[in-house]
């Protein structure tokens, strides 16, 4: 993994608070923050900015970092030609949601490291892309060549033109798919059709025999999850299907290697179709949905394993993701130390088991026990495995039953059960010796939001203290850190704490998911100051980033950034739900305790802005139906 390193100067990047920045500022690359210095260059050196945008745990972001942005040669190229930006997506949202965008209409997809092209006086993309090679490989260019070749078309006048009508061309699609341009609104009455066609396209989706939804890579998906079980619950027998699409995934999710069996909390995805091998960073944000929508799932089925999961992802949030004055750590890394020679990184170091480690561990009957549980084998258990990186390593899975495994073993299965109790409990005090994947220890607000419902939702079915403690204790720490007071006396949130210091204002999806976890802690035990904190908050939402025309609901509020040519408008549900979302649910519920109707004609303005993308796109806002479907009964 890259780090800072004293063997040069640092880049400009070491006076920056995030830890992702910091992790490049021993590049040779001379970067710049996203600021107006580095507009202001770009336009007046005429030259184009690079923007490359990623986050701290992100592997391929470290993989690019050591093969090319450590390489004075590379860095030279870099330098001469461009002015280079660094940006934290987790910091910018609001700039990753455009520039992802954009690459996407480009060349069809996107993702991190993300690279983007701008044209220095307009700020627009003409070329972008995600990983590039040190070198040519499978027919995709070099990093270097890449450079070579958009130098060479931006000081050629024809090129530049074919550029600059790229970058219009870009302009105009972000402008219509982000900003304020949007379609005719199509009546109310269509919306409880649209639930109908969005679970029709999650079954249709729907992997029968492993559950998730669509083909490898398989991502836990959350904001699908949290509607089919609010469909189910709401719809009673005839939902049937949707109740047991999201149960059926889940428990195969906490079955597979995604599930960090032995420490507890979901990795960032699976690579394969099997929720088997996963992409090893653990994010707050999955964990924290991940926990309410299992709470969800409990309530509606009472089946003990899916509480247990629950538990034991939030014991591992409180045990290794918790500030001590309260707020939640942002991720950790995919990659970590060799335990065998720390100076070098792989992915998922800190979580695979050899057969050797484990018999040398444990006496041999709870070594086969461990062994059959868990589906080890000498050779390793990952397979389809291209690069060689996992070949002796195994991602332990729930290979057999705690009943056939007590069969397979001649056990009572209590004896069992015992025994595999305190095999974990061995083998979590080993791997505990082993150096740790690198923890982003920023605090952000949304997600710190997210986490305090998980944990106030836990409490309720658990009626274990810990879990509200600790969601009372993190409403308090952000509160206290992350609010401040404009002119006007209103409370206003930033989105970042790290290492003593509040900075960057916060977005809309910071006061959507707070405000969620404010009332889901008022509902744990009736407190009267998190509801009165949560209207205050949710009315200050409504005042910065609601458009009262039309309904929309955007990622910044007016002026956050003068070199953005328009207002992002982020209307999808995806891995994180789009703040007008929880508005939507955070209004419909605030009705409910204080009845002002105010907060439902919101609510339905919000619902109704975001039909038109529904229509098209049925599958595209599920945590926004699930707010329909409470608005049917108000």
């Amino acid at each position: 993994m890259s780090q800072i390193t004293t063997e040069r100067p640092a880049n400009r990047l070491i006076n920056e608070s995030s830890p992702y920045l910091r992790q490049h500022a021993g590049n040779p690359v001379d970067w710049y923050p996203w600021s107006d210095t580095a507009v202001q260059k770009a336009r007046q050196e005429d030259k184009p900015l690079l923007l490359s945008i990623g986050y701290s745990t992100c592997h391929w972001c470290h993989v690019m970092a050591d093969e090319s942005f450590s390489d004075p040669a590379t860095a030279a190229i870099m330098n001469r030609d461009f002015v280079c930006v660094k940006v934290d997506r987790e910091e910018r949202p609001d700039l990753d949601t455009v520039f992802v965008n954009a690459v996407t209409a480009m060349t069809g997809s996107a993702g991190w490291p993300l690279h983007v092209f701008l044209e220095p006086q307009t700020l627009n993309p003409f070329f972008g892309g995600t990983y590039f090679p040190p070198q040519s490989r499978l027919g995709m260019a070099s990093w270097t060549e890449l450079l070579e070749r958009i130098t060479a078309a931006w000081q050629s006048p024809d090129d530049r033109e074919k550029l600059g009508n790229t970058a219009r061309a870009v302009e105009v699609f972000l402008e219509e798919r982000l900003g304020s341009k949007r379609p005719e609104s199509v009546p109310a009455g269509s919306v409880v059709s649209l639930i109908d066609k969005a679970t029709a396209t999650f079954t249709q989706k729907y992997d029968t025999e492993k559950g998730g939804f669509g083909k490898a890579p398989k991502f836990p998906m959350p904001s699908i999850l949290h509607f089919l079980l609010a469909f189910a619950h709401a719809k009673g027998p005839e939902a049937e299907t949707a109740g047991k699409m999201a149960i059926h995934t889940l428990q195969s999710m906490a079955s597979g290697g995604i599930y960090d069996q032995i420490g507890g909390g979901f990795h960032r995805y699976s690579t394969d179709g099997n929720w088997h091998l996963p992409h090893f960073e653990k994010m707050l944000y999955d964990n924290a949905q991940l926990v309410s929508v299992l709470v969800d799932a409990y309530r509606l089925t009472n089946n003990p394993a899916l509480l247990r999961v629950a538990e034991e992802t939030a014991d591992y949030i409180l045990r290794d993701m918790v500030h001590p004055d309260g707020g939640f750590y942002s991720a950790e890394d995919a990659d970590s130390p060799l335990p065998e020679d720390p100076s070098k990184h792989a992915e998922g170091a800190f979580y695979v088991w050899t057969t050797d480690e484990i018999n040398g561990l444990l006496d041999p009957v709870a070594a086969q026990l461990v062994t059959r549980r868990f589906g080890i084998r000498p050779e390793g258990n990952v397979a389809g495995d291209p690069h060689g990186e996992f070949t002796g390593k195994n991602v332990l899975f729930q290979a057999l039953s705690n009943d056939v495994l007590a069969d397979v073993m001649k056990m009572q299965p209590s004896e069992a059960d015992d025994l595999l109790a305190e095999s974990v409990k061995s083998m979590m005090a080993h791997r505990e010796t082993r150096p740790r994947p690198h923890l982003d220890d920023k605090i952000i607000t949304a997600w710190n939001g997210l986490m305090i419902s998980g944990l106030a939702k836990l409490y309720q079915v658990s009626s274990k203290y810990q879990y509200l403690a600790a969601a009372e204790k993190a409403a308090r720490f952000m509160l206290e850190n992350l609010v401040n007071e404009n002119g006007d006396n209103v409370k206003q949130l930033n989105r970042i704490w790290r290492a003593g210091i509040s900075r960057i204002p916060g977005l809309a999806e910071d006061y959507a998911f707070l405000a969620q976890g404010l009332l889901d802690l008022y509902e744990a035990r009736f407190d009267v100051k998190w509801l009165d904190a949560a209207i205050e908050m949710t009315e200050t939402m409504v005042s910065l980033f609601l458009d009262a025309e039309t309904g929309s609901v955007y990622q910044t509020r007016e002026g956050h950034d003068p070199h953005l040519r328009f207002r992002v408008r982020e209307e999808i549900d995806n891995v994180l739900p789009a703040p007008g979302s929880i508005l939507a649910g955070n209004l419909i519920r605030l009705h409910r305790y204080k009845k002002r109707g105010k907060y439902i004609a919101v609510a339905e303005k919000i619902v109704q802005s975001v039909v038109p993308l529904i229509n098209q796109h049925p599958a595209a806002a599920p945590v926004l139906l699930a707010a329909a479907m409470a608005l049917e009964k108000d």
